[in-house]
């Protein structure tokens, strides 16, 4: 199969196809992580984008069966069931993974479930020109040898879109409310989900929390009826200043007094919900390298990121939050704790996944806050 990729801006790179034919319209973004690719595309929070991989060679160990789960019954290898990136591109892509898990290539996996992908192409200066013009707009086409498809169609399909206006997080959360009991009988965590990854859900369980996910839209009021011990405001995809339902909730439980962990977008809603301003980076924070740095102990962490939006750190004097982590490569703030110490936001991943485990102290750090056993 042949393929193209449109970029908004003009830009036409063309390259071999594989996964599905068919057409991608979404926001192109580069993750430089080198591994974890399962994890990467079954993430909710690329939701409306198609995943550019710096990283040369993608594929390599193959992807494993969904029914290989923890002992909570939660995906080994995947951040939840399906791919959620709308294409991907890589420079090349493995025909003959090896690994004792894998049960099916990348190519193979792609084709089932329905996504487009692109190989073949020079990434370096895809990065460079998202790098250069900041993310953009783009329309992914796979086709069969022989076919030419309209490049003019593509371009104002990538022109058409806009990633900032899409309500992403209704999208990739559950629609009716779970439990996942853990028996370690340290209470009840509420997920309000807007695409929670799997390895939180994982994380908070292992620490001996039972967890209730809850869709993306539950009010304060049925959260607070559940009696949880603290909440956990999830990551997940899109312009965090469209989700006024999740802000609300968000303010509210803050005011009742809940202990409150936000992660990514989750770090933003809350930020949002005290008041703070949020931004959008020229092309994000998208790899399993990226240091940050605690500012009350001087200490640099290696993090996991998925990011295109970033909070203010000049509009925080007035919200009774306080800069807690911020980014050592370009300043930007990666996370804030409230003043009464009952309120904690992180932009970066502490579950990892794909990534260190650097920060995995968070939901230690968490935990104690919430107390119980």
């Amino acid at each position: 199969m042949r393929a193209v990729l449109v970029l908004e801006d003009g830009t036409v790179l063309r390259g071999r196809g594989f996964g599905a034919p068919g057409v991608a319209v979404g926001e192109v973004v580069f993750t430089t992580g080198m591994v974890g690719y399962t994890e990467s595309l079954t993430d909710p929070s690329y939701a409306g984008q198609i995943l550019t991989f710096t990283y040369p060679l993608i594929g390599n160990y193959g992807v494993a069966p969904y029914e290989l789960v923890d002992e909570f019954g939660l995906p080994l290898h995947f951040e939840s069931r399906g791919v959620k990136v709308e294409g991907v591109v890589v420079h090349e892509v493995c025909r003959e993974p090896s690994h004792w898990a894998s049960s099916r290539s990348l190519d193979e996996w792609l084709r089932e479930e329905g996504v487009p992908g692109m190989w073949g192409v020079d990434t370096r200066y895809l990065t460079q020109r998202l790098r250069e013009r900041g993310t953009m707009m783009g329309a992914l086409a796979v086709y069969e040898e022989g076919e030419e498809p309209d490049v003019g169609r593509l371009l104002s399909a990538a022109r058409g879109l806009d990633y900032g206006s899409l309500r992403l997080a209704e999208r990739v959360s559950v629609r009716e409310p779970a439990l996942l009991r853990s028996g370690g009988g340290r209470g009840l965590v509420a997920v309000v989900d807007c695409g929670v990854k799997a390895s939180i859900v994982r994380a908070l369980l292992r620490r001996g929390f039972d967890v209730a996910i809850l869709p993306y839209g539950t009010p304060a009021e049925r959260v607070v009826d559940l009696e949880p011990r603290a909440v956990v405001l999830s990551n997940g995809p899109g312009n965090p200043e469209l989700y006024t339902e999740a802000i609300e909730c968000a303010g509210a439980l803050m005011e009742y007094g809940v202990p409150v962990l936000g992660i990514c977008l989750g770090h933003q809603v809350i930020s949002l919900a005290r008041g703070a301003r949020v931004y959008k980076l020229p092309y994000g924070h998208r790899g399993v390298n990226k240091p940050v740095i605690d500012v009350s102990s001087g200490r640099c962490y290696v993090t996991s990121q998925n990011h295109g939006y970033a909070v203010d750190a000049g509009s925080l004097a007035g919200t009774g939050l306080e800069v807690w982590f911020v980014n050592a490569d370009d300043g930007t703030l990666e996370g804030v704790r409230d003043e009464r110490g009952r309120v904690l936001g992180v932009q970066f991943h502490p579950e990892g996944a794909p990534g260190p485990n650097d920060t995995a102290w968070i939901f230690d750090y968490f935990a104690k806050m919430v107390g119980g056993r």
